[in-house]
């Protein structure tokens, strides 16, 4: 591993891009400019089923436009490409049989349904850990090797030694301590899957390895895996990278930061009007320190003054009021040009955002209704709800009550997300419930839009995206329990 600092990013290009993804960035992208360092961004896209280029390439557009530039990726290349894990496949595939040859991992030819019964009869036994129960540990390896040539599916399962009082630790550099776990609580991982692709816990230790990454810096959820990312480093004989943990954002409640409570999606943010200058440094004062007094800093003033042990370890809040009010600040410090810009860039982004709808908003155009009128929904974070809007002809509440956690549910599962797979899905909801399906349509428009009038449902919603819709769906919900 080199002396020089090289960090990473390495979003999975599965949906919107996350405010997380740009609040991790963040600190990855000061460390490395304050020490002369590289910042990477890689792309964990072996999710097949889930990843799309369109997802990556909103990815890019997010993180440029908060001016987090990388200089090594899958779309600037680099001396460690490819950066797609999609693309290197062959090479955990590599490492994961070396690692059965050495005795660290081996197959294991469970199937799902017997790893789901395990998982039943140990919830039912309240069993104290949850896990692999190492069903083919013990399996001779040339009767493996045998079977998995044969065709007969198989995973290749980390070996981890559990022997009594043994344990692995690690040190965090942000928490500035060793976090130490007993190895007979860490689970023999899944590191190749039956597809062929890796888990996060193989790909991310080849991936860093190979990449000559020095420092990992990422979210707190992931500090019950490193144990896990240690031992692999161990088991392949290599150096692992230091490890630094980032607190997670929180809402109000303390829980985290998601889809299903706030607006997450950077694009949201964006094309909502909101100024990269204050997002950036609302993020920073969430989770840093500078030593100043002075709370209003640039990117580059940020990245000059940055380094790990000014990093809170305590839990910031997603303020969505502080950040409004940051933003507001923002532009009203801008020069007579600068707003001009501002203006003319957001008006253009808003109007690429809402290209689904703007027909129908031109359309009510022609007819005297202004474009606020129509398109003001779309970037309002918290919906207010009236309850004559859910006075509906053939539907009461307690039915609607029903039907939109239902809907939200089948939203969530949903792979496409189109006009047409929305219509079917609500088509078919409707019909389950007993339900006529303009009533029920209805509902739904009043839950996604707010009222009884607004643009096409179903473009609609594809505009806002599968988070937003389920989120308001969910709070018009509780909304509608709410009354007695």
């Amino acid at each position: 591993m080199s002396e020089k600092i090289r960090v990473r990013i390495a979003p999975s290009p599965t949906g919107e891009p996350h405010i997380g993804t740009a609040y991790t960035a963040l600190f990855n992208y000061c460390f490395a400019k304050s020490s002369g360092g590289d910042f990477i961004l890689r792309i964990e896209d072996t999710d097949q089923a889930r990843s799309t280029r369109r997802s990556e390439e909103s990815i890019y557009d997010a993180l440029k436009w908060l001016g987090l530039e990388w200089s090594e990726g899958p779309d600037k290349g680099g001396v460690y490409a490819p950066y797609r894990q999609s693309e290197r496949t062959d090479l955990y595939k590599k490492f994961a049989k070396e690692l059965v040859d050495k005795g660290a991992a081996y197959y294991c030819f469970c199937t799902p349904q017997r790893l789901s019964e395990l998982r039943a009869q140990q919830m039912a036994a309240k069993a104290s850990l949850l896990g692999y129960d190492g069903h083919c540990r013990g399996l001779d390896r040339a009767e493996a090797e045998k079977r998995a040539k044969s065709g007969e599916s198989f995973v290749i399962r980390l070996k981890v030694d559990k022997s009594e009082g043994l344990t692995t630790s690690f040190y965090d550099e942000i928490r500035r301590k060793d976090v130490e776990y007993r190895n007979s609580e860490i689970d023999d991982q899944i590191l190749l899957k039956a597809d062929g692709f890796p888990t996060y816990h193989l790909a991310n230790v080849v991936d860093d390895h190979q990449m000559d990454i020095s420092h990992v810096i990422r979210a707190e959820e992931w500090i019950p895996s490193t144990p896990k990312h240690v031992l692999l480093y161990r088991a392949f004989g290599w150096q692992a990278p230091k490890f630094a943990h980032l607190s997670l954002l929180r809402n109000a409640d303390k829980s985290k930061v998601s889809k299903r409570k706030n607006p997450v999606s950077l694009r949201w943010f964006r094309a909502a009007g909101y100024t990269p200058e204050a997002l950036i440094n609302f993020l920073a004062l969430m989770g840093y320190s500078s030593g100043s007094e002075d709370e209003r800093f640039t990117l580059a003033d940020l990245a000059k003054d940055f380094s790990l042990d000014k990093i809170s370890t305590s839990s910031p809040v997603f303020d969505l009021a502080k950040l409004n009010a940051l933003n507001e600040e923002y532009i009203r410090k801008m020069k007579p040009e600068e707003y001009v810009r501002y203006l003319m860039a957001t008006a253009g982004y808003a109007a690429a955002y809402l290209a689904p709808v703007l027909s129908h908003v031109q359309e009510r155009h022609k007819i005297g209704q202004g474009f606020s009128a129509w398109t003001d929904m779309f970037f309002r974070a918290d919906l207010e709800y009236h309850p004559d809007a859910f006075q509906i002809k053939g539907i009461d509440r307690k039915q609607a009550e029903t039907l939109l956690p239902r809907i939200a549910q089948a939203i969530e599962a949903e792979q496409v997300f189109t006009p047409e797979s929305i219509d079917a899905l609500l088509t078919k909801i409707a019909s389950e419930l007993n339900m006529e399906h303009k009533p029920a349509l209805m509902a739904a428009r009043v839950a996604v839009t707010g009222s009884q009038t607004s643009l096409p449902l179903y473009e609609s919603m594809q505009v806002l995206g599968k988070e937003q819709c389920v989120l308001r769906l969910k709070k018009a919900a509780a909304y509608l329990k709410s009354f007695k």
